[in-house]
């Protein structure tokens, strides 16, 4: 044994020595319980909000209007917010929670403020690919930032009864902008690479459909799975839809007709 891995082997020796008498003889400080009862309220109540996110008049709506869907439904929605404490497991009881409940946790403290707590009986309609959506539209940063907590607990809320009102999604509803521009960068790019591969090869050829036909999984799977799949599982609206279309015929066409350019400029110059 080197004397240097000694010398380093003893100091972590009493470092972690003097660590734990630190912690012996000053004591840890109190974690909240897991379970505390003693923060719910004295009266029955769909919302908790302890972190002070949604205002009187968010609070009173989602008293007055959770209770009407759960009797319209049968689908129970709560909603608890927190800060520094939690009642933690006290809600299942104060709310009844079973397999036909969802309860939507926001805690600002985390780099995303939404959770939830799912029943069984809710999966088969919302996967969970559509919770982690859910999750990442409404309860990101940016979003926050932008529109605010209380926003990302009332769109959450409301997205959830679109879909169990329509008996389940795949994917959370709504065309957010900045993916249905997403969706039309794809519908473009699909657009330009189908038009290069269209372009003629051969005299007295007008378009090359074998090539189209070479090059269709990609410029198929940019325009259909990419572009057109994500707006039309998403919204009724046709016009992103028409966007997207009309996007993609301008790339093929600019794309297939660019060749022409370049050859009838440099002809024009010689």
């Amino acid at each position: 044994m080197s004397p240097r891995f000694h010398n380093w082997l003893q100091a972590s020796l009493w470092g972690s020595l003097l660590v734990c008498c630190i912690a012996f003889t000053t004591g840890v400080g109190p974690a909240y319980a897991y379970n505390n009862p003693e923060l719910l309220p004295d009266k029955p109540t769909m919302v908790i909000d302890l972190a002070k996110i949604l205002t009187q008049s968010q609070e009173n709506y989602l008293n007055e209007h959770l209770p009407e869907f759960e009797a319209k439904t049968g689908w129970k929605l709560r909603v608890l917010t927190q800060f520094d404490q939690t009642p933690g497991r006290a809600v299942k009881d104060f709310w009844g929670l079973d397999d036909k409940s969802v309860m939507v946790v926001a805690d600002p403290r985390g780099g995303n403020i939404l959770n939830f707590s799912v029943g069984d009986s809710v999966y088969p309609l919302l996967p969970r690919v559509f919770w982690i959506e859910l999750q990442t539209r409404f309860g990101n940063q940016f979003f926050v930032r932008d529109n605010g907590e209380d926003q990302s607990i009332m769109r959450s809320i409301e997205s959830l009864e679109t879909c169990l009102e329509r008996g389940g999604c795949s994917v959370v509803p709504g065309l957010p902008r900045e993916q249905w521009i997403l969706t039309l960068i794809t519908s473009l790019l699909g657009g330009v690479i189908c038009g290069f591969a269209a372009h003629p090869r051969k005299e007295g050829q007008i378009f090359s459909w074998q090539w189209m036909l070479i090059f269709s999984p990609l410029w198929g799977m940019l325009f259909i799975a990419f572009g057109i799949g994500p707006v039309v599982t998403r919204t009724q609206d046709w016009v992103p839809l028409t966007r997207n279309i009309a996007g993609f015929l301008i790339g093929a066409l600019v794309a297939f007709l660019s060749p022409a350019f370049v050859n009838s400029s440099t002809n024009t110059e010689t």
